[in-house]
């Protein structure tokens, strides 16, 4: 008779690691997809601000003014920047973007009913100015947040 172990006894002795190993990789998978659902979550709602910035200066562009309701989805859509975007970019939606998008409210509730003259032209002038500004913002936006909305593997 011989003394070498039997067969099954080699298999038990690999049983318990290749168990631990594969519970070590499903581990391993199952926090890898939580990350990248974390990742995705928070990529959706910093599309949703960048969205909400360009629909404001879009309505702005087609319509040719800013309106109370276009200035309040501006801010309801953004104010969540400043949790999940950088406070220099908070900033820039708060105190740039919103503030020309006052200006030009103001200036055209100032227009009605000024005749023609040099204060109308100044009037115009300056909305013509805010409007420009408003419409280089596309590149701005995209530059400021390419950053954070650049999907990586």
């Amino acid at each position: 008779m011989t003394s070498d172990p039997h067969w099954t006894a080699y298999i038990g002795a690999l049983l318990v690691p290749t168990v631990a190993l594969l519970g070590l990789l499903i581990a391993y998978r199952q926090w890898r997809t939580a990350q990248n659902k974390l990742k995705l979550e928070l990529f959706e709602k910093r599309l949703a601000i960048y969205n909400a910035a360009t629909a404001f200066i879009s309505s702005v562009m087609t319509s040719g003014k800013a309106t109370d309701d276009q200035l309040r989805n501006l801010i309801l859509g953004t104010k969540e920047a400043k949790w999940i975007l950088s406070p220099d970019i908070a900033k820039y939606l708060d105190e740039e973007l919103y503030s020309k998008g006052v200006d030009l409210q103001c200036l055209s509730a100032e227009l009605e009913g000024v005749p023609v003259s040099a204060e109308r032209s100044t009037n115009v002038h300056e909305q013509r100015n805010i409007k420009l500004w408003l419409n280089d913002q596309y590149r701005i936006l995209d530059a400021k947040f390419a950053k954070y909305l650049s999907i990586s593997h």
